[in-house]
């Protein structure tokens, strides 16, 4: 069956009884979660939604989020998860770039969600919560078909953040994220008798693939925690007995600092998988004495659905790696020209192959330059080694992994450019020991805007900051505010990043000054954004 959703109503045919979705208390069944996804097409029948239109989700990780996700898919029409931390302003560009109908969204973010969609031009809003959506779903009728798709029709619209500042919709079909999917199940060894760990969010591609459709294809259970707490995720793995962890690094930090860790039993890991930003060496090791699991690191992007390399189970690693080229993903690493480099050499890694998008949404240009040969250019810089290994170097564009996500400075920068003092701003990523990376933003002020005092400055910087956080999701606002009386440029007057320097802190310390940048205001994190947490907050 080529429509994604069908990995649903098999495994609900072959399984029924077992436990698909689990969040505390709740425990929901394949069987159940297959009735609710026809349930939820068959409100989307009733609202009048087209096959091939697109429906917005902006949810956390709770059993709605999967059977509105299966609910779209078998009806036919095209899921755009959105980050259900997204400012207003941002909620409102993804619903009108993808051209949303409908918007999914959760009670505790229907503010934002709702003036979105307002922005948007009034897309429709269903409020999701426990009772009201339980009595919708069960006042609707069912429709149990699977609407028959070609494999290549778009199943997806991840929007991921590009370097002009205005995100680009990443198009997935249903033989991309299938595809995908059975690499995860297969290189994993994920069967029924597995319990994941469901902390990814199901947003990201991450998640989506390599937990929510990767288990359900399995027939597995899901062990959901919507936000992130090291704590929490302790007790779900000794609660549940999760038998594969998926994270990102800041998770894995996290679960090893927290004082629980030496009294939860943790047994039942046999494997725990990490992608999204580099995993620290120390932090690898660490973990793999501590649980007892192997901790594997994998590479790839929204674009690519996304696992494009991986390091294999009870295989060799090589210290940096992120493993070779998975099943139906081929990779290369190119010069500007086009021309592969020599092994050993670093070149553009580029991907071709099952899980390759198919386009940018509404965007042939963009789709034009990333993809002019068949061979999708990453952005990532990389390199061989004789074996095949592949290792990242560096990265081509101006992106930050912040724990895991995506930020890119141009974004960030355009809110800045708002506030009625900045005069010029260029947001650079600084080395940070929880989150891989820390957004910072480097601000010229308008004349007389810089105020004389510590104190003053430091509210001025706290003031930008909040305009910031006001206007952009959490994981993208700058942490740290830094005042300069000018930024370094070219001859043409262009901003030169390259010439920025800011010395890396450790922990949640403030930054001292540091040459060249000049007039250092440091702005402390608050206790909640010194923790680890993969939506960003």
């Amino acid at each position: 069956m080529p429509n994604l959703a069908g990995i649903l109503t098999e495994t609900a045919a072959r399984a029924p009884g077992n436990t698909a979705l689990q969040l505390d208390d709740t425990v929901i069944s394949y069987q159940v979660l297959n009735a609710m996804s026809a349930k939820v097409a068959g409100l989307l029948r009733a609202r009048g939604v087209q096959r091939g239109d697109r429906v917005a989700l902006m949810m956390p990780n709770i059993p709605p989020m999967a059977s509105v996700y299966y609910g779209v898919l078998r009806y036919g029409a095209v899921v755009v998860p959105m980050n259900p931390l997204l400012k207003a302003r941002e909620a409102a560009y993804t619903l009108q770039d993808s051209g949303a109908s409908l918007l999914f969204a959760f009670e505790l973010m229907l503010p934002e969600a709702a003036a979105g969609a307002e922005k948007a031009g009034g897309v429709d809003v269903i409020p999701v919560n426990a009772d009201s959506f339980r009595q919708l779903l069960a006042d609707t009728e069912a429709d149990d078909t699977v609407a028959e798709v070609d494999g290549e029709d778009i199943a997806v619209v991840l929007y991921t953040s590009g370097t002009t500042g205005r995100p680009k919709g990443a198009a997935l079909t249903h033989n991309n994220l299938r595809s995908n999917a059975e690499v995860a199940r297969d290189l994993l060894g994920i069967t029924e008798t597995d319990v994941i760990f469901g902390g990814l969010p199901f947003f990201h591609v991450f998640g989506q693939t390599a937990a929510l459709n990767a288990a359900v294809l399995a027939g597995a259970a899901i062990s959901l925690l919507p936000r992130f707490d090291a704590g929490r995720a302790l007790e779900i793995i000794e609660r549940d007995g999760v038998t594969l962890f998926e994270g990102v690094p800041t998770m894995y930090i996290g679960m090893l600092r927290h004082p629980d860790v030496a009294t939860r039993n943790i047994t039942s890991l046999r494997e725990a998988i990490t992608g999204g930003a580099a995993m620290p060496l120390e932090v690898l090791r660490e973990f793999e004495e501590v649980f007892g699991a192997e901790l594997l690191e994998g590479y790839g992007l929204s674009e690519t659905s996304p696992i494009v390399s991986f390091n294999v189970p009870g295989g060799e690693r090589r210290p940096g790696s992120i493993g070779k080229p998975v099943y139906g993903m081929e990779v290369r690493m190119l010069d500007d020209a086009g021309h592969d480099v020599p092994i050993g050499e670093i070149g553009e890694l580029s991907v071709r192959g099952l899980g390759v998008m198919k386009e940018y949404w509404n965007n042939p240009e963009a789709t034009a330059a990333a993809i002019p040969d068949g061979w999708f250019r990453t952005g990532d810089l990389a390199r061989f080694d004789e074996a095949g290994n592949i290792y990242i170097v560096d990265r081509k564009k101006d992106m930050i992994l912040r724990g895991g996500y995506n930020v890119y400075p141009r974004e960030v920068e355009e809110v800045l450019y708002e506030h009625p003092a900045v005069a010029e701003a260029a947001v650079v990523g600084v080395s940070d020991e929880l989150n891989g990376e820390e957004v910072a933003a480097v601000i010229g002020l308008k004349s007389g805007s810089l105020p004389g005092g510590d104190a003053a400055r430091e509210a001025l910087a706290a003031d930008i900051l909040a305009f910031a956080k006001d206007r952009l999701a959490a994981y993208k606002y700058p942490r740290r505010i830094i005042f300069t009386d000018e930024l370094p440029k070219g001859p043409t007057g262009k901003i030169l990043k390259r010439e920025i320097q800011i010395q890396p802190v450790q922990g949640a310390q403030p930054v001292q000054g540091a040459q060249p940048v000049q007039g250092v205001q440091p702005v402390q994190p608050t206790a909640s954004e010194a923790q680890a947490d993969p939506l960003g907050a």
